[in-house]
Formats: structure tokens, C-alpha cells, sequence
């Protein structure tokens, strides 16, 4: 019996080797040891010439809450803050566009939504630079949109629309709206009209209505929506870059530039430390937050 057990189980760790073992490996090889060589990299000290040399210090997580050479700056807690806003009031504005939009592709006729779903993912058919160079040609004072707002008398005529906020939360609400609309569409699909009809039955309005009988339902599609928006949003650079000016840096800008011109790889390593963590713990609360039978959406 004892020699038939080892059979199996040995029969079960061959098995095990084929099937996870290249996935293991893959984990380990492009995320445990990158992540180790990143976290090991974040203590250590820029050379003068930009080269890793020790000792090893906790100067780049000091630097980065504030505290340098020259007393408490809020230049870096300032970055990190704006990024998170960006990302926070993103995910809002992308939520409420993307769920009328939800509701209205849900509502229509099988050949339609197919149709629809199409027009929503097309964006991603072209490039994300491509995309933002041409919000420039929108924005600029001949394009669309830069003589709708001169005609409309919300811009100096002959003014460009960017550099500025306004640019910059337009092109990401266009970006993202469709990783928000089709988590959301799969919960619209799913729901359960009765219930909005008992919620009317009962006397509740259509602000109770959808409180009480719809959003509960489409929570598990704006949890997912959201994760899916925020986390990207947070960590962006190219369109911060280009349709923000130098007056938008975010999170993502700052990595490319201690990776890039700066080449402070510590710093750089800090930095990538933190948005790793913004990362986990907006997977974190998505898990505490979504029923254990919907954690598969994310």
C-alpha cells in the first residue's frame, strides 16, 4: 500500500511540474527575482556618475516622504498625492460616463450591442501615444474642439486647449472609459430586473430604485472598473507628459525620469516600490470589498 501511495504521489509531482512548473517559473524568473533586485536596489546610494555603489540607506524613502539634504521639502509628497487624486477623481468621472453608457448597450438589441462593445474597444486598436498626439490635434486652436470652445466663448480664440488639467483628464477619461464600461456591462447583463420592479411596488423612487435594487448588483462590475482604471491612471506619464506640461508631473513621470535623464536607479527603485504598493493594496480592498463569488471580474 505504502509503495502504491509513493507511486501516486510522485505521479502527482510530475504532473504538478508540467502543468504549474513553467508558470512558476515564469513567476519567479520575471517577477520574484526583478522585484527582489528593485527592493535590494532601493536601499543602496547613487554614485556620481549614476552608478549603484553602498552603503546601503533608507535616504531614498526619506527623500521621498520629504526629507532631504536641505529639511523637509513637499515637492515628492506633493507628486505622490496629486498622482493618487488623478487616479481617484479619474476613476469618478470615467464611473459616471461609463455607466449610462453601460446601461444603454445593455438595453439594446443583440446585433447592436455587438456593434457597440466594437466602437468601445476600437480605441485600442491604435497606439496610446498615437491617441494622445491626436488629442493635441483636437485641442489645438484649429482643431474641433479648440474652435467649439472659441465659438462657444470658453477660450481665447486662437488659444490652445492645452497644456492644462482640462486636456489631461479628457484624454484620460477617453483612454479608460473602456475598462470601466465592460466590467460594468457584464453586471448590467446580469441583473435582475424583478427586483427594480418590487423596489417601484413598494413605493420607492427611481434615485431608491437603483440605491437599493441596481447598484448592489453592479457593484461587482464598478469594483472591478475601478481597479482596472485607477491603478493605470495613477502611474501614467505619457499623457500627463504631453498634454500637461511640465505643471502635471505624476507618479510615472517621476519614475521615467530617475530611470531615464536623472539615472538615480535608488530613487528610481523607491519609487517603483511605492506603486507596487498602491498596486497590492488596490487589489487588497477590491478582495474585502467584492463577494467571494464575483472575485473572479478582476
Amino acid at each position: 500500500m505504502s509503495a502504491l501511495n509513493r507511486f501516486a504521489r510522485k505521479k502527482r509531482v510530475v504532473g504538478l511540474l508540467f502543468t504549474a512548473g513553467p508558470g512558476v517559473i515564469w513567476l519567479v524568473v520575471f517577477l520574484l527575482l526583478p522585484s527582489i533586485f528593485v527592493l535590494s536596489t532601493s536601499f543602496l546610494s547613487r554614485g556620481d556618475y549614476g552608478q549603484v555603489q553602498q552603503p546601503w540607506t533608507f535616504e531614498n524613502y526619506k527623500r521621498l516622504a520629504g526629507f532631504g539634504l536641505f529639511g523637509f521639502d513637499t515637492l515628492y509628497p506633493k507628486i505622490l498625492w496629486r498622482s493618487f487624486v488623478t487616479g481617484a477623481l479619474t476613476t469618478l468621472l470615467t464611473a459616471i460616463t461609463a455607466c449610462p453608457l453601460a446601461f444603454f448597450i445593455a438595453s439594446r438589441k443583440s446585433g447592436f450591442k455587438v456593434l457597440a462593445l466594437v466602437l468601445v474597444v476600437i480605441p485600442f486598436w491604435t497606439n496610446l501615444l498615437v491617441r494622445t498626439y491626436a488629442w493635441q490635434l483636437l485641442l489645438e486652436p484649429g482643431g474641433l474642439l479648440g474652435r467649439l470652445a472659441a465659438s462657444l466663448h470658453l477660450s481665447i480664440p486662437g488659444q490652445s486647449l492645452y497644456p492644462s488639467w482640462f486636456a489631461v483628464y479628457g484624454c484620460l477619461i477617453c483612454d479608460y472609459l473602456p475598462f470601466m464600461a465592460l466590467p460594468l456591462y457584464a453586471s448590467v447583463e446580469k441583473i435582475d430586473w424583478t427586483m427594480a420592479e418590487a423596489a417601484f411596488d413598494l413605493g420607492a423612487n427611481r434615485w431608491q430604485m437603483f440605491r437599493h435594487a441596481l447598484f448592489p448588483q453592479i457593484k461587482p462590475g464598478l469594483i472591478a472598473g475601478a481597479i482596472l482604471v485607477f491603478l493605470p491612471a495613477t502611474g501614467q506619464f505619457v499623457i500627463s507628459d504631453l498634454l500637461g506640461g511640465a505643471k502635471t508631473v505624476l507618479l510615472g513621470n517621476l519614475l521615467q525620469q530617475q530611470f531615464g535623464a536623472s539615472r538615480d536607479w535608488p530613487f528610481g527603485s523607491a519609487l517603483t516600490l511605492v506603486a507596487m504598493l498602491v498596486v497590492i493594496g488596490g487589489l487588497v480592498v477590491a478582495r474585502r470589498l467584492l463577494p467571494e463569488r464575483e472575485v473572479d471580474l478582476i
